[in-house]
């Protein structure tokens, strides 16, 4: 009975071990929500949002832009691709974070998300509190060469 007690706790934490990932040294990942929206497109405020986006990383270097492949992520970002010159690399909304990290290891990427593989990438992550979900929030998760991963937070309210 004990050795098949611990023949299961060490499935489920194998199991919950591999959900978790490790947020590469040298890696910056900058996550944010979509802006606002009606229906299935950006509404008046999440276009002067996306505009906005640009004056609220000018001060950081990207080295690539990843979102799902849905328009008002798409839109979102356009305005900050456009002004850096990026294309924008389409990944799929179910489980982005590892291809996130493994394209992106020593990189300064973005994530322009949904509160679903926000909230996924948040908890894969393992940090502690919940997901990044306001429309105006940025979220700056730094791996420092060492020590823990920071985590910083920025508004860009309109």
């Amino acid at each position: 009975m004990l050795t098949r007690r611990l023949l299961i706790l060490g499935f489920l934490t194998a199991c919950t071990a591999s959900d978790q990932v490790k947020l590469p040294a040298g890696t910056r990942l900058i996550l944010l929500r979509h802006a606002e929206r009606a229906g299935l497109d950006l509404n008046k405020v999440g276009r002067a949002r996306a505009e906005l986006l640009v004056r609220a990383l000018a001060d950081v270097h990207i080295d690539a832009i990843y979102s799902p492949r849905l328009q008002r992520n798409l839109d979102t970002v356009a305005p900050l691709a456009a002004a850096r010159g990026l294309t924008v690399h389409h990944l799929p909304t179910d489980k982005p974070v590892t291809k996130l990290m493994a394209y992106g290891a020593g990189k300064t990427i973005v994530w322009v998300g949904n509160k679903g593989n926000i909230a996924s990438i948040w908890k894969a992550l393992d940090i502690a509190g919940r997901a990044p979900l306001a429309h105006e929030d940025l979220h700056f998760l730094d791996a420092p060469g060492f020590g823990p991963m920071q985590v910083t937070k920025r508004n860009f309210s309109l």
